[in-house]
């Protein structure tokens, strides 16, 4: 009974909705497309907001106080005392909830109230996105947001094809191309048709899949698959595309936008939980004082009070037949009297205080002029004002890459063709090159009509050799403006290109302004205009690009002539390159290694001219293979390495992914800062992978770059096991090495030599071959390095010990230190799919990847869904229980910057919604090195400070109520006025504190910048913990005894000069507490190292203010302390007394500040002492991003790069994508032309001769696909290497075109770049 049967599961797992069928899709109550992100209503704010206030134990906690000080029998205080200060915090936090909420709803508003055309009875009306509703039929237009998960119906480009970008989804800006079925393309816009469409849509419940979507339509009696490909989702953007319709399948938050948002997160600080850890230890402290004086009161009650009732008259509720009965209970009042009493240890105005320098320095984050970008005119923003000290302690970054790392604008950079390099800026004068600035001169492009004013080239002697018709550079142009799958379209009489990817974007354009104009295209022919003259191509083939392949060829006939075009990884195209050309490899091999050094992206281009005969041959076989039922792909990959064989190197192109300014160098400092940096994108892998080269995350020095790209969880785990391998290696062969994995969990010190090594080459592994374990390092260099003894920093209050990164330092018998010291440029890098990322995050290898990610300098998540990036991050906090920080400027991180403990947004070109989502806002990344190592630093150590010197005065000013106990009687009686208990914590000491945690530096702002290890002890919770706070604690409590002991030691008994007595209560409370003002006053003066105004207004004029107000509330008030402050100033005794405590306190503290300078001086004190002698520590560091200031090495990796997916190529040449209809191309589609038949003819009764001829090119084809494959295994090990084989090698072909004797004219036999380099 209890069972279901199998349909009722298939319905719980399905989504049904019928087309304009409110009804029908009303019984299933699914959600609306109303988006609510805000957490309070008008109505619920009050209650709600005051229950999550009271959920924190400090709130609960003084609210329990105020509930006993209305007790009149126990309370020796007015509960206004508790009451006022509760009631601001509550207030100025509700304030502050009500704010960002507010700001929440207005977001909520602006997106429920888009417009969206829906038909509704046939008509099509406007409606907003909220009243949208699962099954409505809307139309979307160019340029518009899509509303809803939306099933296409139909659009207006041939073949039911449109264009989406999905920057908001995964960050990437290229078009993608969705087609609806075939079935409905006649939907087309005709109301009354769209109206009456009545399918049925079964499919897959909501989930956070953005690549998979499985369904099936139901119409006229037939069903219909459905797949990704047809679904438009929330967040995209409709391109290219005058309109579509579509039916909503998912609203609101069922929509894949919405599933991958994540969970919006309560935050709080490291500080904040240890502060709630804090406060219990100290009411459990409280308890038990409160328990033993309450003994002690009984004690003494029961053997001496009895016999004072007549001084001393018990309450009346007291019973008094039965003495310990009646001293019993007096003790139980007592507990709770001494509860009331010394709760000031934790006041109210803690919390309080924390707030308000929490809120200053929010505004000084907002006010810093160094984090404002003026192009945008966007300043730095914290929108969220309770994490601020969380900046400062900051262990991983995990950063999106495009538009937070990149600016996603690629730029044509540099070129080497036939040989020569161009890009460089040369110094006719010197000989040298000359850095690339905004205010040096670009080449004048203005004679080419079609040329584009934001293209930007700096060597003129390219555009010199294209005008003097060098051969060439026209062929590298012309390659580069027909070896494409970009459509071409006049938008207002201006020709505009739309590129499925930016790199060939940049590529289109840069031969565009040389003068090589891709004007349009047909399914089979490719139009454009060289110098003027218009060229017409046909379009035999298009080879498409594939991540396998990674290339792509076009082959082309014009006239006579039939060639074929292919641009793609190096390292693939050289090993497909006929012999004879040496010479040329090498020089552009050296080009290519020095443009990838400087972090660009590279393309090698290749030609080959073919014969007609050849290539009728060749084009049969590969019908042939298309036909295939079976091994289809593998089919055709063999025919086309059969073509794209034998082919002429024609050059390099070097573009740039440009990045945001002042990333390399802010990555550097943050790594030297000790924060490990993850990048996460959901860009290819080759991409990513030369981000991180460009950003220096990545260098030519790591031992190895892990590829993780398994498809299931046993090849994902026998990769990870062997890269776990490869680090063993490393470090068994390295001087002075140890295995890690050995010593994760181990406490056992480093071995006493200090070593630093770097190996000297690395290569890094291909993709698509097994990871290896690297061999040892054929060469190291190993330097030995003595340090001076360092022991460890006692735990100065001014600032923790922070010369030693990693723990502690054991010195050796001579007094040297023994420390490893690993060069930074050294070690791992990994980098991870996505598809293999989801069996890393799995229970069974989660453990595994997490070892080798902390062995890894660096880690690179490519292909990564917006939930996978909130799951890497939530694995780190679980897992090393770090403090993460996430940034990222689109919808697709969202869900990654609620997952970290800081989520910082940059207000990029991809919308708002990281923005809005984010604690802090920033224009640029660069500003982040701001953010966290001046102002997260700051912070930080302004918090630490304030908290040590508060818990410092609140126990030296509660426990003088503890050492009174002990000649009182334990009757919990104050030493103070009541009034000075009130305002001790609000008037007398709260400013200077405030000025301490608001203004205090240890160091500059540049200080902070140039010498980034003083972020170290943040990242150790150095300067607030534990023992930071048991030595405030004892600090305190020795003040107490000091300041109660030595005045009562002096009044007790006490006579002045004309026969008074002054050994009275109130008098000894006055002393006490002025005594106690001065002393705070001394001590933080002592804390204080950076002196303002505010400072001094706040110090100083508390003292005075102290002085002023208990005159006031004495005298003109009425107080009952009346007199006693003034009485005991007139006597000598008092201002002796006071010199002598005020000398017994502060003079430890002196001493030790003294000790600490001279012997164990923190990095700070050493930086502050270098300052005031204005000596420079060490020069800037700058990394250079500028293209043409970068002097990268020569590196031994490829710098390919490509955005670009598979299947454009294919539905160009079957003219879906065109506008154009079939009969009006130039030249006719299919084997029905007459030149094919032709052809096909010639195949079929092919002579002696021409097969003789065939079957020879053929063997010669094998042959050399053989010597392929036995080079691509040397992998190009040297210079020399390549060099000798062209001497052996050379005049094997009549094709070596690409000696010295056909090189350009401008070109010498070493180019000016090498020559100089």
């Amino acid at each position: 009974m209890g069972t279901k049967t199998q349909p009722q599961l298939a319905k719980e797992n399905e989504r049904r909705i019928r087309a304009n069928d409110k009804e029908f899709n009303a019984q299933f109550k699914y959600h609306n497309n109303y988006i609510k992100t805000s957490k309070y209503s008008l109505f619920t704010f009050l209650p709600f907001n005051l229950l999550e206030q009271f959920q924190r134990l400090a709130n609960f906690y003084f609210l329990c106080l105020l509930v006993l000080q209305l007790i009149p029998a126990i309370s020796s205080l007015t509960p206004v005392t508790t009451a006022i200060p509760l009631i601001g915090v509550l207030t100025l936090t509700a304030v502050k909830d009500a704010y960002d909420d507010i700001q929440r709803h207005i977001s909520d508003s602006q997106v429920n109230n888009r417009k969206s055309k829906t038909l509704r009875n046939g008509k099509l009306v406007e409606a907003k996105w909220s009243e949208v509703q699962v099954g409505d039929v809307i139309r979307l237009d160019n340029n518009q947001f899509v509303a809803a998960d939306t099933l296409l119906l139909s659009t207006s480009e041939p073949n039911g094809l449109c264009f989406i970008e999905t920057a908001e989804l995964d960050g990437e800006t290229n078009l993608k191309a969705k087609q609806c079925l075939t079935e409905t393309i006649e939907l087309g816009d005709r109301h009354d048709l769209l109206w009456n469409f009545n399918g049925e849509i079964i499919c897959e419940r909501p989930n956070n899949l953005l690549n998979k979507f499985d369904g099936t339509l139901i119409w006229r009696g037939q069903r219909f698959a459905l797949d990704n490909e047809k679904i438009l989702l929330r967040g995209c953007v409709l391109r290219n595309t005058q309109w579509c319709y579509g039916v909503v399948v998912f609203a609101g938050v069922d929509t894949k936008l919405m599933q991958n948002s994540g969970k919006t997160q309560f935050k709080s600080t490291g500080v904040d939980r240890l502060l709630n850890f804090i406060i219990i230890g100290i009411v459990l402290f409280l308890v038990s004082i409160c328990a033993l004086f309450a003994i002690g009161c009984a004690i003494w009650e029961g053997l001496i009070g009895q016999h004072f009732q007549l001084y001393l008259p018990w309450e009346h509720i007291i019973p008094k037949d039965y003495i310990p009965t009646g001293a019993t209970v007096i003790g139980l009042l007592v507990f709770f009297s001494y509860a009331i009493v010394l709760n000031t240890v934790v006041p109210i105005s803690l919390y309080v205080s924390v707030e308000v320098i929490r809120f200053v320095q929010s505004f000084l984050i907002n006010w810093d002029e160094e984090m404002y970008y003026p192009t945008t005119n966007t300043y730095a923003k914290a929108r969220t004002t309770t994490l601020n000290e969380e900046l400062g302690q900051i262990q991983y970054i995990f950063s999106d890459k495009t538009g937070t790392l990149t600016q996603n604008i690629m730029t044509f950079n540099k070129c080497s063709i036939n040989g020569r390099s161009y890009g460089d800026v040369i110094d006719l004068r010197t000989g040298e090159l000359v850095e690339i600035t905004e205010a040096l001169q670009s080449v004048d492009f203005s004679a080419n009509p079609h040329h584009e004013s934001d293209f930007r080239w700096y060597d003129r002697t390219l555009l010199d050799a294209v005008r003097s018709d060098e051969e060439h550079s026209h062929v590298f142009f012309r390659l580069l403006a027909l070896c494409h799958t970009v459509m071409a379209e006049t938008v207002d009489g201006k020709l505009e290109y739309q590129a499925q990817s930016p790199d060939e974007a940049a590529l289109v354009s840069a031969a565009r302004n040389f003068g090589f104009v891709f004007r349009t295209r047909t399914p089979n022919s490719i139009t454009i205009e060289v110098m003027g003259q218009t060229e017409e191509y046909e379009l035999l083939n298009i080879l498409d690009f594939n991540n396998v392949r990674k290339r792509m060829s076009v082959i082309l006939r014009r006239g006579d002539s039939m060639v074929l075009y292919c641009k793609g990884a190096d390292n693939v195209i050289y090993d497909r390159l006929h012999g004879g050309q040496e010479d040329l490899k090498a020089r552009t091999l050296d080009h290519l290694n020095k443009f990838a050094g400087e972090g660009l992206r590279t393309l090698a281009l290749a030609e080959r001219r073919l014969t007609e005969q050849y290539y009728n041959d060749w084009r049969s076989r590969q019908q042939e293979a298309a036909l295939s039922m079976d091994s289809r792909e593998q089919k055709l990959n063999a025919i086309y390495e059969e073509i794209e064989s034998e082919m002429q190197l024609v050059g390099v192109t070097a573009i740039e992914d440009k990045l945001q300014d002042g990333v390399p160098k802010s990555i550097a400092n943050l790594q030297n800062a000790g924060i490990k940096i993850w990048v996460l994108t959901g860009d290819k892998q080759e991409t990513a992978i030369n981000i991180g080269y460009s950003c220096q995350l990545l260098t030519d020095e790591l031992a190895d770059v892990f590829i993780v790209d398994g498809n299931s969880v046993e090849e994902v785990e026998k990769q990870l096991r062997q890269f776990k391998e490869s680090i063993r290696i490393y470090n068994r062969f390295r001087p002075g090495g140890f295995d890690p994995f050995d010593r994760l969990n181990s406490d056992s010190n480093m071995d006493p030599l200090s070593v630093t090594m770097t190996q000297t080459s690395a290569f890094m592994q291909e993709t698509n071959l097994p990871p290896t374990p690297p061999p040892p390092p054929a060469i190291s260099v190993v330097t030995f390095r003595w340090d001076e003894k360092n022991k460890d920093n006692k735990g100065g209050p001014d600032s923790a010990e922070c010369n030693d990164l990693f723990g502690d330092e054991k010195g050796s018998e001579d007094g040297g230190t023994a420390s490893i010291v690993v060069d930074e440029n050294t070690g791992f890098a990994l980098v991870v799919n996505g598809h293999s990322l989801v069996h890393c995050l799995s229970p069974e290898l989660e453990n595994k990847f997490l070892d080798i990610a902390s062995q890894c300098k660096t880690v690179i998540c490519c292909r990564v869904t917006p939930l996978q990036k909130a799951l890497v991050v939530e694995l780190i906090k679980r897992a090393k229980n770090a403090v993460t920080l996430a940034i990222g400027d689109g919808a697709n991180d969202v869900s990654m910057i609620k997952a970290a403990h800081i989520g910082v947004g940059i207000s990029g070109q991809e919308g708002l919604q990281a923005v809005l989502s984010s604690d802090y806002s920033i224009a640029q990344f660069r500003y982040l090195e701001r953010l966290l190592l001046v102002h997260g630093r700051w912070s930080y150590y302004r918090m630490c400070k304030f908290l040590r010197y508060f818990f410092y005065k609140n126990f030296a000013f509660t426990l003088c109520h503890c050492w009174y106990s002990f000649f009182c009687g334990f009757s919990a009686q104050t030493v103070f006025d009541p009034m000075f208990i009130s305002v001790y914590n609000l008037f007398y000491t709260s400013l200077p504190v405030l000025a301490l945690g608001v203004f205090e530096q240890d160091v500059s702002d540049k200080n902070s910048l140039e010498f980034p290890r003083l972020y170290t002890p943040g990242l150790k919770s150095e300067l607030f913990n534990i023992r930071e706070f048991i030595y405030s604690v004892l600090h305190g409590a020795f003040t107490s005894l000091v300041l109660f002991l030595i005045p009562y030691g002096v009044y007790k008994d006490g006579v002045s000069a004309n026969g008074f007595i002054v050994s009275d209560h109130m008098t000894l409370g006055a002393v006490v507490a002025t005594i106690l003002i001065v002393d705070n006053t001394a001590q933080i003066s002592l804390y204080t190292s950076y002196w303002t105004v505010v400072n001094h207004v706040t110090i100083w004029g508390s003292l005075v203010w102290y002085f002023v107000l208990d005159y006031f509330y004495n005298y003109v008030i009425g107080g009952p302390y009346v007199g006693s402050l003034t009485q005991a100033m007139k006597d000598l005794t008092f201002w002796v007394t006071m010199l002598i405590t005020v000398m017994t306190l502060v003079a430890p503290v002196l001493a030790y500040k003294f000790y600490l300078l001279d012997v164990h001086p923190s990095l700070s004190d050493k930086i502050r002492q270098k300052s005031l002698k204005k000596i420079h520590s060490r020069a800037s560091s700058d990394v250079r991003r500028t293209a043409s200031s970068r002097r990268g090495r020569r590196s031994v990796r490829s710098g390919y790069a490509f955005a670009h997916q598979e299947g454009f190529g294919r539905l160009i040449t079957s003219g879906k994508i065109m506008h154009k209809l079939p009969q009006d191309f130039a030249f006719p589609l299919g084997l029905g032309t007459k030149k094919t038949q032709v052809l096909h003819n010639n195949l079929n009764s092919a002579d002696g001769p021409n097969s003789k001829s065939n079957n020879v090119t053929g063997q010669h084809m094998v042959n050399n696909n053989t010597n392929m494959r036995q080079n691509q295994n040397q992998n190009h090990s040297s210079m020399a290497d390549i060099t000798a084989d062209g001497r052996a090698n050379g005049g094997d072909d009549g094709r070596g075109s690409g000696g010295s004797d056909d090189m350009s004219p401008r070109a010498p036999c070493q180019d000016l770049d090498t020559i100089n380099l």
